[in-house]
Protein backbone atom coordinates (compact mmCIF):
# COMPACT_ATOMS: atom_id res chain seq x y z
CA UNK A 1 0.00 0.00 0.00
CA UNK A 2 1.49 3.34 -1.07
CA UNK A 3 1.78 6.28 1.29
CA UNK A 4 -0.81 9.09 0.98
CA UNK A 5 0.21 11.83 -1.44
CA UNK A 6 0.18 14.48 1.28
CA UNK A 7 2.58 12.41 3.38
CA UNK A 8 4.98 11.99 0.46
CA UNK A 9 4.78 15.70 -0.33
CA UNK A 10 5.65 16.59 3.25
CA UNK A 11 8.57 14.15 3.17
CA UNK A 12 9.81 15.68 -0.09
CA UNK A 13 9.69 19.17 1.38
CA UNK A 14 11.55 17.94 4.45
CA UNK A 15 14.17 16.33 2.21
CA UNK A 16 14.62 19.55 0.22
CA UNK A 17 15.11 21.42 3.48
CA UNK A 18 18.19 19.26 4.18
CA UNK A 19 19.93 20.48 1.02
CA UNK A 20 22.18 23.49 1.56
CA UNK A 21 23.26 25.93 -1.10
CA UNK A 22 26.99 25.11 -1.52
CA UNK A 23 28.04 28.76 -1.40
CA UNK A 24 25.71 30.23 1.23
CA UNK A 25 25.54 27.07 3.37
CA UNK A 26 21.89 27.51 4.22
CA UNK A 27 18.88 25.37 3.15
CA UNK A 28 17.63 26.03 -0.38
CA UNK A 29 14.07 26.14 0.96
CA UNK A 30 15.00 28.87 3.43
CA UNK A 31 16.66 30.89 0.64
CA UNK A 32 13.58 30.81 -1.58
CA UNK A 33 15.33 28.79 -4.28
CA UNK A 34 12.68 26.06 -4.56
CA UNK A 35 10.02 27.46 -6.86
CA UNK A 36 7.97 24.27 -6.90
CA UNK A 37 8.17 20.55 -6.16
CA UNK A 38 5.41 18.45 -7.72
CA UNK A 39 4.89 14.69 -7.40
CA UNK A 40 3.46 13.03 -10.47
CA UNK A 41 1.18 9.95 -10.50
CA UNK A 42 4.24 7.91 -11.52
CA UNK A 43 6.09 8.90 -8.35
CA UNK A 44 8.52 11.18 -10.17
CA UNK A 45 9.21 14.44 -8.34
CA UNK A 46 9.70 17.44 -10.60
CA UNK A 47 11.60 20.24 -8.86
CA UNK A 48 11.94 23.75 -10.23
CA UNK A 49 14.97 25.38 -8.67
CA UNK A 50 15.88 29.04 -9.01
CA UNK A 51 19.62 29.71 -9.15
CA UNK A 52 20.93 32.98 -7.74
CA UNK A 53 22.72 33.72 -11.01
CA UNK A 54 22.76 32.20 -14.49
CA UNK A 55 25.64 29.82 -15.05
CA UNK A 56 25.99 29.00 -11.36
CA UNK A 57 29.31 27.11 -11.03
CA UNK A 58 27.85 24.73 -8.43
CA UNK A 59 24.76 23.77 -10.41
CA UNK A 60 25.89 20.15 -10.77
CA UNK A 61 26.41 19.77 -7.01
CA UNK A 62 22.91 21.12 -6.39
CA UNK A 63 21.52 18.58 -8.86
CA UNK A 64 23.40 15.74 -7.16
CA UNK A 65 22.42 16.75 -3.62
CA UNK A 66 18.75 17.29 -4.46
CA UNK A 67 18.52 14.01 -6.38
CA UNK A 68 20.08 12.12 -3.47
CA UNK A 69 17.91 13.75 -0.80
CA UNK A 70 14.56 13.57 -2.61
CA UNK A 71 15.28 10.20 -4.23
CA UNK A 72 15.63 8.63 -0.77
CA UNK A 73 12.02 9.48 0.14
CA UNK A 74 9.80 6.37 0.21
CA UNK A 75 7.33 6.46 -2.67
CA UNK A 76 9.56 8.56 -4.94
CA UNK A 77 10.55 6.73 -8.11
CA UNK A 78 12.63 9.46 -9.73
CA UNK A 79 13.72 13.10 -9.56
CA UNK A 80 13.70 15.62 -12.39
CA UNK A 81 15.15 19.09 -11.84
CA UNK A 82 14.50 22.14 -13.96
CA UNK A 83 16.75 25.12 -13.31
CA UNK A 84 15.64 28.72 -13.58
CA UNK A 85 17.17 32.00 -12.46
CA UNK A 86 16.01 34.39 -9.76
CA UNK A 87 14.56 37.71 -10.85
CA UNK A 88 16.26 40.93 -9.67
CA UNK A 89 13.48 41.32 -7.09
CA UNK A 90 14.03 37.80 -5.78
CA UNK A 91 17.78 38.38 -5.53
CA UNK A 92 17.18 41.61 -3.62
CA UNK A 93 14.88 39.73 -1.26
CA UNK A 94 17.55 37.06 -0.76
CA UNK A 95 20.15 39.73 -0.09
CA UNK A 96 17.92 41.38 2.50
CA UNK A 97 17.24 38.01 4.14
CA UNK A 98 20.93 37.19 4.41
CA UNK A 99 21.89 40.60 5.74
CA UNK A 100 18.98 40.70 8.13
CA UNK A 101 17.70 44.05 6.89
CA UNK A 102 16.43 45.92 3.89
CA UNK A 103 18.21 45.51 0.58
CA UNK A 104 18.72 49.24 0.36
CA UNK A 105 20.68 49.44 3.61
CA UNK A 106 24.30 50.48 3.39
CA UNK A 107 26.48 47.36 3.82
CA UNK A 108 28.23 47.25 7.16
CA UNK A 109 31.25 45.27 8.33
CA UNK A 110 29.74 42.60 10.59
CA UNK A 111 33.03 41.89 12.37
CA UNK A 112 33.28 45.49 13.57
CA UNK A 113 29.89 45.45 15.29
CA UNK A 114 29.71 45.35 19.12
CA UNK A 115 27.88 42.01 19.20
CA UNK A 116 30.26 40.20 16.84
CA UNK A 117 31.53 36.85 18.16
CA UNK A 118 34.13 36.46 15.42
CA UNK A 119 37.78 36.54 16.44
CA UNK A 120 39.66 38.60 13.87
CA UNK A 121 43.39 37.96 13.49
CA UNK A 122 45.53 40.17 11.26
CA UNK A 123 48.66 38.25 10.31
CA UNK A 124 51.45 40.80 9.90
CA UNK A 125 55.17 40.85 9.24
CA UNK A 126 57.77 43.57 9.02
CA UNK A 127 59.31 42.26 5.81
CA UNK A 128 58.48 39.86 3.03
CA UNK A 129 59.79 36.34 2.71
CA UNK A 130 59.14 35.21 6.29
CA UNK A 131 56.31 32.83 5.36
CA UNK A 132 53.41 34.97 6.56
CA UNK A 133 50.98 33.70 3.91
CA UNK A 134 52.00 30.09 4.53
CA UNK A 135 51.35 30.55 8.25
CA UNK A 136 47.97 32.16 7.50
CA UNK A 137 46.63 29.40 5.24
CA UNK A 138 47.85 26.62 7.52
CA UNK A 139 46.28 28.23 10.58
CA UNK A 140 43.03 28.66 8.63
CA UNK A 141 43.03 25.03 7.48
CA UNK A 142 43.89 23.78 10.98
CA UNK A 143 41.12 25.84 12.58
CA UNK A 144 38.59 24.63 9.99
CA UNK A 145 39.67 21.03 10.60
CA UNK A 146 38.81 21.56 14.28
CA UNK A 147 35.22 22.30 13.25
CA UNK A 148 35.35 26.10 13.36
CA UNK A 149 33.82 28.30 10.69
CA UNK A 150 36.80 30.14 9.16
CA UNK A 151 37.32 32.88 6.59
CA UNK A 152 40.49 34.31 5.06
CA UNK A 153 40.90 37.74 3.48
CA UNK A 154 43.95 37.92 1.22
CA UNK A 155 44.70 41.55 2.05
CA UNK A 156 48.13 41.41 0.43
CA UNK A 157 46.76 43.14 -2.66
CA UNK A 158 50.08 43.38 -4.51
CA UNK A 159 51.46 39.96 -3.55
CA UNK A 160 48.30 37.85 -3.30
CA UNK A 161 49.03 34.12 -3.00
CA UNK A 162 46.37 32.67 -0.69
CA UNK A 163 44.11 31.14 -3.40
CA UNK A 164 47.00 29.11 -4.82
CA UNK A 165 48.09 27.94 -1.37
CA UNK A 166 44.52 26.84 -0.61
CA UNK A 167 44.22 25.14 -3.98
CA UNK A 168 41.30 27.08 -5.45
CA UNK A 169 40.85 28.72 -8.83
CA UNK A 170 37.16 29.38 -8.24
CA UNK A 171 35.67 32.82 -8.80
CA UNK A 172 33.25 34.54 -6.42
CA UNK A 173 29.56 34.60 -7.31
CA UNK A 174 27.75 37.93 -7.20
CA UNK A 175 24.16 38.22 -5.97
CA UNK A 176 23.12 41.82 -6.61
CA UNK A 177 25.82 43.79 -4.77
CA UNK A 178 26.69 40.89 -2.45
CA UNK A 179 29.65 38.57 -3.12
CA UNK A 180 29.69 34.86 -2.29
CA UNK A 181 33.26 33.74 -1.51
CA UNK A 182 34.65 30.44 -2.82
CA UNK A 183 35.61 27.75 -0.30
CA UNK A 184 38.58 25.44 -0.09
CA UNK A 185 39.27 22.86 2.63
CA UNK A 186 36.30 24.25 4.56
CA UNK A 187 37.72 27.79 4.49
CA UNK A 188 35.91 30.72 2.87
CA UNK A 189 38.41 32.90 1.01
CA UNK A 190 38.46 36.15 -0.94
CA UNK A 191 41.38 37.67 -2.82
CA UNK A 192 41.96 40.37 -5.40
CA UNK A 193 43.48 37.61 -7.51
CA UNK A 194 39.96 36.26 -8.04
CA UNK A 195 38.98 39.46 -9.84
CA UNK A 196 42.04 39.96 -12.09
CA UNK A 197 42.84 38.30 -15.38
CA UNK A 198 45.62 35.72 -15.22
CA UNK A 199 48.62 36.86 -13.21
CA UNK A 200 48.04 40.56 -13.88
CA UNK A 201 49.75 43.01 -11.55
CA UNK A 202 47.62 45.26 -9.33
CA UNK A 203 48.81 48.88 -9.50
CA UNK A 204 46.77 50.78 -6.94
CA UNK A 205 47.35 53.58 -4.48
CA UNK A 206 46.03 54.12 -0.95
CA UNK A 207 42.34 55.02 -1.51
CA UNK A 208 41.78 52.08 -3.87
CA UNK A 209 43.46 49.70 -1.44
CA UNK A 210 41.18 50.96 1.34
CA UNK A 211 38.07 50.51 -0.80
CA UNK A 212 39.09 46.98 -1.83
CA UNK A 213 39.59 45.94 1.79
CA UNK A 214 36.28 47.54 2.74
CA UNK A 215 34.48 45.58 0.02
CA UNK A 216 36.11 42.33 1.10
CA UNK A 217 34.79 42.88 4.61
CA UNK A 218 31.37 44.44 3.96
CA UNK A 219 30.20 43.23 0.54
CA UNK A 220 31.26 39.58 0.92
CA UNK A 221 28.69 37.33 2.58
CA UNK A 222 30.77 35.50 5.20
CA UNK A 223 27.94 34.06 7.28
CA UNK A 224 28.60 33.28 10.94
CA UNK A 225 32.37 32.96 11.31
CA UNK A 226 34.23 31.83 14.40
CA UNK A 227 37.54 33.14 13.08
CA UNK A 228 38.55 35.57 10.32
CA UNK A 229 42.21 35.71 9.30
CA UNK A 230 43.64 38.56 7.25
CA UNK A 231 46.91 38.02 5.40
CA UNK A 232 48.41 41.53 5.42
CA UNK A 233 51.13 42.83 3.12
CA UNK A 234 54.57 43.28 4.72
CA UNK A 235 55.28 46.47 6.61
CA UNK A 236 53.13 49.20 8.13
CA UNK A 237 51.65 50.85 5.04
CA UNK A 238 48.20 51.72 3.72
CA UNK A 239 46.52 48.35 4.28
CA UNK A 240 47.59 48.14 7.93
CA UNK A 241 46.24 51.65 8.51
CA UNK A 242 42.96 50.88 6.72
CA UNK A 243 42.56 47.69 8.74
CA UNK A 244 42.88 49.64 11.98
CA UNK A 245 40.12 51.99 10.79
CA UNK A 246 37.78 49.27 9.49
CA UNK A 247 38.42 46.60 12.15
CA UNK A 248 39.66 48.30 15.31
CA UNK A 249 38.96 45.09 17.26
CA UNK A 250 41.31 42.99 15.11
CA UNK A 251 44.13 41.28 16.98
CA UNK A 252 47.60 41.33 15.45
CA UNK A 253 49.63 38.16 15.00
CA UNK A 254 53.26 38.91 14.11
CA UNK A 255 55.28 36.45 12.00
CA UNK A 256 59.07 36.61 11.99
CA UNK A 257 62.12 34.43 11.33
CA UNK A 258 64.91 33.85 13.88
CA UNK A 259 67.43 36.21 12.29
CA UNK A 260 68.12 39.53 13.99
CA UNK A 261 67.41 41.69 10.91
CA UNK A 262 63.94 40.17 10.44
CA UNK A 263 63.23 40.43 14.16
CA UNK A 264 64.03 44.14 14.26
CA UNK A 265 61.65 44.83 11.39
CA UNK A 266 58.96 42.59 12.91
CA UNK A 267 59.12 44.63 16.12
CA UNK A 268 58.20 47.74 14.14
CA UNK A 269 55.28 45.93 12.50
CA UNK A 270 54.00 44.85 15.89
CA UNK A 271 54.56 48.22 17.52
CA UNK A 272 51.98 49.78 15.19
CA UNK A 273 49.44 48.34 17.65
CA UNK A 274 50.36 51.16 20.02
CA UNK A 275 49.17 53.72 17.49
CA UNK A 276 46.10 51.80 16.35
CA UNK A 277 45.14 50.61 19.88
CA UNK A 278 44.84 47.03 18.69
CA UNK A 279 45.76 43.97 20.74
CA UNK A 280 48.85 41.91 19.96
CA UNK A 281 47.82 38.27 20.27
CA UNK A 282 51.35 36.91 19.92
CA UNK A 283 54.36 36.08 17.76
CA UNK A 284 55.03 33.07 15.52
CA UNK A 285 58.64 32.30 14.63
CA UNK A 286 58.80 30.63 11.22
CA UNK A 287 61.73 28.71 9.68
CA UNK A 288 63.16 28.27 13.17
CA UNK A 289 65.55 25.42 12.33
CA UNK A 290 66.13 22.57 9.91
CA UNK A 291 65.90 19.12 11.44
CA UNK A 292 68.79 16.94 10.26
CA UNK A 293 68.60 13.16 9.65
CA UNK A 294 70.59 12.50 12.83
CA UNK A 295 68.06 14.45 14.91
CA UNK A 296 70.19 17.55 15.35
CA UNK A 297 69.03 21.02 14.36
CA UNK A 298 70.67 23.36 11.89
CA UNK A 299 69.72 26.97 12.70
CA UNK A 300 70.05 28.35 9.19
CA UNK A 301 68.64 31.78 10.05
CA UNK A 302 70.14 32.03 13.52
CA UNK A 303 68.10 31.71 16.69
CA UNK A 304 66.09 33.65 19.22
CA UNK A 305 64.38 36.10 16.88
CA UNK A 306 60.84 35.12 17.87
CA UNK A 307 61.54 35.34 21.59
CA UNK A 308 63.30 38.66 21.08
CA UNK A 309 60.30 40.11 19.24
CA UNK A 310 57.85 38.80 21.87
CA UNK A 311 59.92 40.22 24.74
CA UNK A 312 60.44 43.57 23.03
CA UNK A 313 56.74 43.96 22.18
CA UNK A 314 55.79 42.98 25.72
CA UNK A 315 57.88 45.90 27.00
CA UNK A 316 56.59 48.30 24.33
CA UNK A 317 52.88 47.66 24.83
CA UNK A 318 53.03 46.97 28.54
CA UNK A 319 51.17 43.66 28.27
CA UNK A 320 52.26 40.08 27.78
CA UNK A 321 52.88 39.22 24.11
CA UNK A 322 53.60 35.48 23.99
CA UNK A 323 55.72 33.51 21.56
CA UNK A 324 52.92 31.24 20.29
CA UNK A 325 55.11 28.77 18.46
CA UNK A 326 58.25 27.98 16.50
CA UNK A 327 57.76 26.38 13.09
CA UNK A 328 60.71 24.38 11.75
CA UNK A 329 61.95 24.80 8.20
CA UNK A 330 60.58 21.98 6.03
CA UNK A 331 60.48 21.69 2.25
CA UNK A 332 57.13 19.87 2.59
CA UNK A 333 55.51 23.14 3.71
CA UNK A 334 56.50 24.76 0.42
CA UNK A 335 55.55 21.70 -1.62
CA UNK A 336 52.15 21.47 0.07
CA UNK A 337 51.50 25.18 -0.51
CA UNK A 338 52.39 24.89 -4.19
CA UNK A 339 50.05 21.92 -4.48
CA UNK A 340 47.19 23.79 -2.79
CA UNK A 341 47.06 21.41 0.17
CA UNK A 342 48.28 23.02 3.43
CA UNK A 343 50.83 20.92 5.32
CA UNK A 344 48.49 20.60 8.35
CA UNK A 345 46.17 18.59 6.08
CA UNK A 346 48.69 16.98 3.72
CA UNK A 347 51.01 15.65 6.45
CA UNK A 348 49.59 16.38 9.93
CA UNK A 349 52.41 14.49 11.67
CA UNK A 350 55.19 16.60 10.11
CA UNK A 351 56.97 18.73 12.77
CA UNK A 352 55.98 21.96 11.00
CA UNK A 353 52.34 20.83 10.81
CA UNK A 354 52.33 19.92 14.51
CA UNK A 355 53.77 23.33 15.45
CA UNK A 356 51.21 25.18 13.32
CA UNK A 357 48.34 23.11 14.72
CA UNK A 358 49.47 23.95 18.25
CA UNK A 359 49.37 27.67 17.38
CA UNK A 360 45.87 27.14 15.96
CA UNK A 361 44.84 25.50 19.24
CA UNK A 362 45.77 28.70 21.07
CA UNK A 363 43.78 30.83 18.63
CA UNK A 364 40.69 28.59 18.51
CA UNK A 365 38.65 30.58 21.00
CA UNK A 366 35.25 31.93 20.02
CA UNK A 367 34.58 35.40 21.37
CA UNK A 368 31.51 35.55 23.59
CA UNK A 369 29.01 38.28 22.84
CA UNK A 370 28.32 40.74 25.67
CA UNK A 371 24.80 41.42 24.43
CA UNK A 372 22.27 40.76 27.17
CA UNK A 373 24.89 39.82 29.75
CA UNK A 374 25.29 41.62 33.10
CA UNK A 375 28.70 43.23 33.30
CA UNK A 376 28.75 43.56 37.06
CA UNK A 377 29.39 47.30 36.95
CA UNK A 378 28.17 49.66 39.62
CA UNK A 379 27.78 53.44 39.57
CA UNK A 380 30.51 55.28 41.45
CA UNK A 381 29.80 55.91 45.12
CA UNK A 382 27.65 52.82 45.74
Amino acid sequence: MSAPASTVEEAVQAALATVDDPEIRRPITELGMVSSAVIGPDGVVRVELLLTVAGCPLKDKLRTDITAAVGAVPGVTGVEIEFGVMSPEQRQSLQARLRGGGATEEPVIPFAQPGSRTRVYAVASGKGGVGKSSVTVNLAAALAAKGLSVGVVDADIYGHSVPRMLGTEARPTRVEDMIMPPQAHGVKVISIGMFTAGNAAVVWRGPMLHRALQQFLADVYWGELDVLLLDLPPGTGDVAISLAQLLPNAEILVVTTPQAAAAEVAERAGAIALQTHQRLVGVVENMSWLEMPDGSRMEIFGSGGGATVADSLTQVVGAQVPLLGQVPLDTRVREAGDAGMPIVLADPSAPAAVALSQVADRLAIRRESLLGKPLGLRPAGR
